[in-house]
């Protein structure tokens, strides 16, 4: 079963500024919680023990305010880097301490209301590809466009990552940043190295090794305070509906 899981938690959130300027920007909160707490919450929930937090820009921050984990029912580990590597690189330097098995990657600066208990049967198909000789390196989860992104980033066809193509009927969906990976997909990575994610993303691609699906429930790309006060009061609207 999958267990383990990584908040991306690194990046200085320069157009949060300034509510960063003093706060790294996880600890950014909505709806009376801090924005990786809702994070947390739903890891826990999806049966998930064990969270490897990757941390840059007041990082001590992240740690004081989280501890060990335990009042979510989680080990929580940190992966400190000394400035931001990126995606690519800030999961490749935390590698040795995510295992050799399947993992699931949540950015930390979206709030989705994806069921992670979906990510354990895709770890599971991916491992069972892998036993099988078939080349599976990933499981990436795609959402719509929003009003900022409208051209989106890749496309689904037929449960595989593509490029999008208006032609072939393929059109460009956005990444959600929630993804389950195995351990090789990120072998080329020089730990220590700043690397962002999408060469990895468009590599898989060109090798159809990448699984994909489409969520058509809420999900937000937490970007600017405009965006988090806009999160705030939808969430406080839904708690008073309740």
């Amino acid at each position: 079963m999958l267990d383990t899981a990584m908040i991306l938690a690194a990046g200085r959130g320069e157009r949060m500024r300034p509510l960063t300027d003093h706060l790294p920007k996880p600890l950014l909160e909505a709806g009376g919680k801090a924005l990786i707490v809702w994070h947390l919450e739903r890891l826990a929930h999806a049966g998930f023990k064990r969270v490897v937090v990757n941390h840059a820009w007041l990082g001590q921050k992240i740690e004081s305010a989280l501890g060990d984990g335990s009042q979510w029912g989680l080990e929580i580990i940190y992966s400190p880097e000394t400035e931001a590597l990126e995606t690519a690189g800030g999961i490749a330097q935390a590698l040795p301490l995510l295992g050799d098995s399947p993992f699931l990657v949540v950015n930390g600066d979206i709030y989705c209301t994806f069921d992670l208990t979906r990510a354990h049967s895709m770890a599971v198909q991916l491992e069972s590809s892998r036993r099988l000789g078939v080349l599976e390196q990933a499981w990436c989860l795609m959402v719509a466009n929003a009003a900022h992104h409208p051209e989106g980033d890749f496309a689904v066809h037929h449960g595989i990552l593509a490029s999008p193509s208006p032609t072939r009927g393929l059109p460009g969906l956005t990444f959600s940043g929630i993804a389950v990976y195995q351990p090789d997909f990120f072998n080329t990575v020089p730990r220590g190295s700043k690397m962002p994610l999408r060469p990895l993303l468009e590599a898989g691609i060109a090798k159809q090794s990448l699984r994909a699906e489409f969520f058509d429930g809420l999900w937000l790309d937490i970007g600017t305070p405009e965006r988090l006060s806009a999160l705030d009061a939808e969430l406080r609207r839904q708690a008073r509906s309740r």
